[in-house]
């Protein structure tokens, strides 16, 4: 039997905290399966870089207590914005707080103005500190001491806990598009976020999700075990909204995530009263 599509909501920046509360409320009252945030240090797209925006991980521990329902997470925190313990830490914190509600996703960062201008190092291997600081990750949420010897991190008989809430650890989502990060979400992930230029259209997101396929089979594992998921930008248009998702949809993306903010998209005048259409007249019809 056909699952039914999983529907998230998501504000990233350029709204006042009030607007995020409510959106939070909305996405627990409405009963959005998922409900994000975004991890970046300046605004993103054509708004610029100066526009207002919060951090994170904070957006997410306050979505964790104002919440009772809805699933939480970030696409995507970025691996060069905090050691790997560190990261390991605060996910774990965020967990608890949520009784076990988290979904962690995580990426290898890509704003090179953020790194200039904050003084941030690794941009030019983020790939390689993603892939080892990951395998740290769940080596903290997992082992009861952790011991790594890589190129970027080294732990000593380190300790972490509590453990998260959920076991083995919270769902990884892994947001990637370029070979090198596919090949590392083929091997990681438990979901994987069709991100860049790979995910401007459905028949992209397909042509990359073919490629994760054989990259999972080269390695032994199966595709299946890997959900699909796309971020749709959000509209005051229902019927467009819902076109947009049933392509995703129709490409074997069993996840979306409803855009209020973020990208390429221009500032949302009202991103609550977008979120109140979406969860009247998008949510239900989706639902179907």
């Amino acid at each position: 039997m056909t699952q039914p599509l999983k529907v998230g909501i998501k504000l990233s920046q350029d709204a006042p905290i009030e607007s995020y509360r409510a959106i939070w409320s909305i996405a627990d009252e409405a009963r959005f399966d998922h409900c994000w945030a975004m991890d970046h240090l300046a605004t993103i797209g054509n708004i610029g870089e100066d526009r207002p925006i919060f951090d994170g991980w904070e957006l997410l521990a306050a979505m964790a207590v104002a919440t009772s329902h809805v699933r939480i997470g970030l696409l995507v925190t970025g691996i060069t914005y905090r050691n790997p313990a560190l990261l390991a830490k605060i996910a774990t914190t965020v967990d608890h707080l949520s009784g076990g509600r988290l979904e962690f996703g995580i990426g290898a960062a890509w704003a090179a103005n953020e790194h200039e201008m904050y003084g941030i190092s690794g941009l030019d291997h983020r790939v390689g500190l993603f892939s080892e600081g990951l395998q740290v990750i769940r080596s903290l949420w997992t082992q009861e001491r952790t011991t790594f010897d890589g190129r970027y991190y080294t732990m000593r008989n380190a300790v972490a806990n509590p453990k998260p809430v959920q076991r083995p650890h919270p769902p990884i989502w892994v947001g990637a598009g370029g070979p090198a990060m596919l090949r590392l979400t083929a091997r990681h992930a438990d979901v994987w976020n069709v991100s860049g230029s790979a995910g401007r259209d459905p028949a992209s997101a397909a042509a990359a999700s073919r490629e994760l396929d054989e990259l999972c089979a080269a390695i032994g594992r199966d595709p299946a075990e890997i959900r699909r998921t796309a971020q749709v930008p959000a509209s005051d248009h229902p019927s467009e909204v819902i076109e947009r998702v049933r392509g995703f949809a129709e490409a074997g993306f069993t996840e979306v995530i409803l855009m209020l903010s973020g990208g390429s998209m221009p500032t949302d005048a009202d991103p609550v009263r977008t979120a109140e259409r979406l969860a009247e007249h998008v949510l239900p019809e989706l639902r179907r």
